[in-house]
């Protein structure tokens, strides 16, 4: 994070003592109080950005306050825990305090309830089907959460029931964000064959799987059902991992390969939305992971449908 993205969470303030407001219940304590805290979450917001741990001077210069302020804070952070000192450099990171704090927020997400406001608006745009579709932890995508678009051929309710991940779009996306070893023993267990289309051959599910990273998106043209294409895009948690994905789908005589690249754009600004509400910062990537979408893919991804039906018929 640069400094004056944290500075323009801190209030350009006189740096001096916090107390000089006035007695407890004032105006000026009640100010100085909210003016330390808005600096002592800024500090935290830095050190997370850090490379894994920052000096005092780090701090001072990308916060903009005075070095004595910020070992104050440090202080009173470090005796809650939220921050730690390594004893050899001096340098600060965050501490057990925080890992505690999180696992507590991640208890009390609800995937579907965040995501719901999205994916109901994302029906309406595109007036398809929208799903939300995460790993079952065996083999099958899952979805557990499922809206129809306004359309005049409903599509089948999935809700619930898990499917084949190398036959569909939202599974060759959760495929992609897994280890190569973990792919390879569940396609050891069997890819079934659904239809003419659907990728039988573990070489060429890697195949598909590693254009599927680089390009950040999966499709799946009657793979599971030839009356049905779909879309699918990944949403990330606050590591960077993937965690589910927004899946569009259709009538394949609705869904076409024109109208493909406009749904994995919108499914892509829905996923991202939700990402962010979940943590993700966008910074956070690592091998395996599906990278979103670029607002400048959109011409090498409407040849990159164009080649999937190609390739498909």
């Amino acid at each position: 994070m640069s400094s004056e993205q944290v500075r323009a969470r801190t209030p350009d303030v006189a740096d001096d003592h916090l107390d000089h407001g006035g007695g407890a219940g004032s105006p000026g304590a009640d100010d100085a109080a909210v003016r330390s805290v808005d600096r002592a979450a800024a500090l935290l917001v830095c050190l997370a950005d850090a490379d894994g741990s920052a000096s005092v001077t780090d701090l001072s210069h990308s916060l903009d306050l005075h070095k004595s302020t910020v070992s104050r804070l440090l202080s009173t952070l470090e005796r809650r825990g939220l921050v730690e000192q390594d004893r050899e450099s001096g340098h600060f990171r965050l501490g057990v305090g925080i890992i505690r704090l999180a696992q507590s927020a991640e208890r009390t997400l609800d995937l579907r309830t965040i995501a719901l406001p999205e994916m109901e608006a994302l029906a309406k745009t595109t007036h398809e089907t929208v799903s939300l579709e995460v790993f079952d932890g065996v083999g099958a995508a899952v979805a557990i959460c499922q809206i129809d678009g306004p359309n005049l051929t409903p599509m089948p309710d999935i809700t619930g029931r898990p499917v084949a991940m190398h036959a569909i779009a939202s599974g060759k996306v959760l495929l992609a964000s897994l280890p190569e070893r973990t792919v390879l023993a569940i396609a050891r267990r069997g890819l079934v064959r659904y239809t003419p289309r659907t990728i039988t051959d573990p070489r060429a599910l890697l195949e598909e799987l590693a254009t599927i990273r680089k390009r950040g998106y999966a499709v799946a043209i009657g793979e599971w059902d030839e009356r049905i294409t779909a879309a699918a895009v990944p949403i990330c948690d606050a590591r960077g991992s993937v965690i589910a994905t927004v899946v569009v789908w259709g009538a394949s005589a609705r869904v076409t390969p024109g109208t493909l690249p406009s749904l994995v754009t919108a499914a892509r600004d829905a996923a991202q939305l939700i990402s962010t509400k979940l943590g993700w910062s966008g910074g956070q990537r690592r091998a395996g992971i599906v990278p979103h979408l670029k607002d400048d893919d959109a011409d090498e991804q409407e040849h990159e449908v164009a080649d999937d039906e190609e390739a498909a018929g």
